[in-house]
């Protein structure tokens, strides 16, 4: 990337972003700075003269009609959008007539107590996932009281929750990724909706998650077929867009081939090395890489080009047109909402996860409103010599005795000597670790482990966090009493290592490839097979929607039955949806290929 424009990227961070991370750019780099092939920008490209730069192009497009409704995400500029629209209107000689949704909004007490509910406790990590609907939020008798002025040049109903207007007029609607929104909100240059005085970003982010994006998302699906443009929000100073008809035929591709997410980084107090060391495009001027999100879609887009423009959707919006197409038999089972995730933790020349657990399934539902939990398994990519893994408890695990061991040290900050309850296993590269819900554990440093996963992501119940703070100097939460309802202590001494750890068996082979089953455990609703090849497989998908990343090896390039054609770098997640029917993989590089291969059972 020229450096001029990370120069750019980085001051921009300072003034409305709060984050080491570079802004994607709005156009196709000409040469990607990609190290070892890893590529954080991986586009689906839709051909010639879809996405528009600019706007003032996109300005003379409203032009042509009379009456606009611009709809979007929070956390939109809306401001800038505005006053960037004006600035074209104003070069044609042209006035808009301005309504803006903000102020039609409840009074920020009535929301206050409306959403409230959601919110737990005021410093409780969690809140249960809303009920209400963005109707709820706005003073909706007169909002949708406002008209068009006939005699005016163009007029325009703005900002989040716009077509609840109900005017019959285009809908522009300008979508934001929810980590350019999350970095926006830490520097406070964003707020909740609805929300008064700014708070902590931890209090910010759980009000978006339990409420605003549901919410959000909720209108955003009911809204779907009447959007005619769409945008992306995510550059302050401009904009690209698209009409909605070439979204939407690009989704239904995409739905039908290969998908890849852009992946996304955070540091975290236990955070390693590895992604920093290896893959070039991120800004090694932080402390650590904690996560990647590769593929925890409620956090995710997908990014599109044409002409070299950009433009990033979230990935709900291909849930909510294509879930047969992406998940196939199993569509009917979890509608709209995609249920497995893939992402890296870092420990490599770092430091210990937590110990700690997840929720059952129960209690997440009553406690939170999920639909499904978060059950897990690590599987080691890569490791130093000495890596390990916390899992299972000790065979003479006294319950009573290790909850007043964990209350103790969280009340006086003294460490403990966790082996003592907790089992410690050495991991090795492409172990398999497998994590039920209930079950107590931890990534031990000297890895970088991908996290296989259901997709809920955020329910983790800390007992003890090796008397460390974050990043910030503060205090990590501990919820020793969440994890007492939840777990397992039955899952101990020899059946840990019986019941926990996969025993790899070879299912298929040929002469120059085999298929290994990686067993999960019975409470997991997906499985995990590894494709070992030399030149060449084959796999139909069986109406199944198989997530897959190459865990060894240089590249693999990727043909689905329609003829199109990917290549992925190592440590790169992809998706084949069932509606591909099949693919073929061939392995790039030198010596045999591995392809970590995850479906629902």
């Amino acid at each position: 990337m020229d450096s001029n424009l990370k120069d750019d990227m980085l001051e921009t961070s300072t003034r409305l972003r709060k984050t080491a991370q570079y802004l994607m750019p709005s156009r196709l780099p000409e040469q990607p700075d990609v190290t070892d092939g890893y590529n954080i920008y991986p586009v689906f490209s839709l051909g010639a003269d879809k996405i528009f730069s600019g706007y003032a192009s996109l300005t003379q497009w409203m032009i042509g009609e009379k009456n606009i409704v611009i709809d979007g995400y929070g956390g939109v500029f809306w401001d800038q959008v505005q006053e960037t629209i004006n600035h074209f209107l104003a070069k044609e000689g042209l006035n808009a007539n301005w309504f803006i949704t903000s102020d039609y909004l409840k009074p920020v007490t009535e929301i206050d107590e409306l959403v409230a509910p959601f919110l737990g406790t005021e410093n409780a990590v969690w809140g249960t996932k809303c009920t209400l609907t963005l109707a709820d939020m706005y003073q909706l008798d007169q909002l949708s009281a406002i008209k068009p002025d006939e005699q005016a040049d163009l007029n325009i109903v703005l900002g989040t929750g716009a077509a609840l207007a109900n005017w019959d007029a285009p809908i522009l609607y300008i979508d934001l990724p929810k980590n350019e929104l999350q970095f926006r909100m830490r520097a406070g240059s964003i707020n909740n909706l609805g929300a008064g005085e700014l708070k902590e970003s931890f209090k910010m982010y759980k009000r978006s998650y339990f409420v605003d994006w549901v919410l959000l998302n909720k209108h955003k699906k009911a809204i779907l077929n009447k959007i005619v443009t769409v945008a992306d929000g995510q550059w302050p100073d401009h904009i690209n867009w698209m009409f909605k008809t070439d979204l939407s035929e690009g989704l239904g591709k995409m739905s039908r081939s290969v998908i890849r997410v852009r992946p996304w980084f955070e540091p975290g107090a236990w955070g390693g090395q590895w992604i920093k060391e290896r893959i070039g495009q991120l800004n090694n001027d932080v402390v650590n890489y904690a996560w990647s999100f590769e593929l925890i879609v409620p956090e995710n887009g997908l990014v599109f080009e044409s002409n070299g423009n950009l433009l990033e959707v979230s990935f709900d919006m291909l849930m909510f047109e294509n879930q047969k197409q992406v998940l196939g038999k199993h569509a009917d089972i979890f509608g709209d909402e995609f249920p497995v995730r893939f992402d890296f933790l870092d420990t490599y020349g770092g430091g210990n996860l937590s110990i700690q657990c997840h929720p059952r399934l129960n209690y997440i539902r009553e406690n939170f409103g999920e639909n499904i939990t978060q059950d897990e398994t690590y599987y080691i990519l890569d490791c130093e010599t000495n890596a390990t893994v916390y899992l299972g408890f000790q065979e003479d695990i006294d319950p009573e005795t290790f909850k007043a061991v964990l209350k103790h040290s969280e009340e006086k900050a003294e460490e403990i000597d966790i082996t003592q309850y907790v089992q410690l296993h050495e991991a090795k590269k492409h172990d398999l670790f497998l994590i039920p819900n209930g079950t107590v554990h931890s990534a031990g440093k000297g890895s970088l482990v991908l996290e296989i996963s259901a997709t809920p992501y955020i329910f983790t119940f800390k007992m003890y966090d090796w008397v460390r703070l974050d990043l910030e100097g503060k205090p990590r939460p501990i919820n020793i009493d969440h994890a007492f309802h939840n777990l397992d202590f039955n899952r101990k001494g020899e059946q840990v290592s019986k019941e926990l750890i996969s025993k790899p068996v070879v299912i298929e082979e040929a002469e120059n490839w085999q298929v290994v089953h990686l067993p999960t455990h019975k409470d997991h609703f997906y499985d995990v097979y590894r494709l070992e090849f030399d030149g060449e497989i084959f796999r139909n998908t069986d109406d199944c929607c198989h997530i897959m990343m190459l865990v060894e090896g240089s590249a693999v390039s990727i043909e689905t039955a329609d003829g199109t054609k990917h290549t992925y770098a190592y440590a790169e997640t992809f998706v084949v949806p069932a509606a591909a029917g099949s693919y073929t993989l061939t392995n790039l590089g030198e010596g045999r290929a591995r392809v970590i291969l995850a479906f629902l059972k």
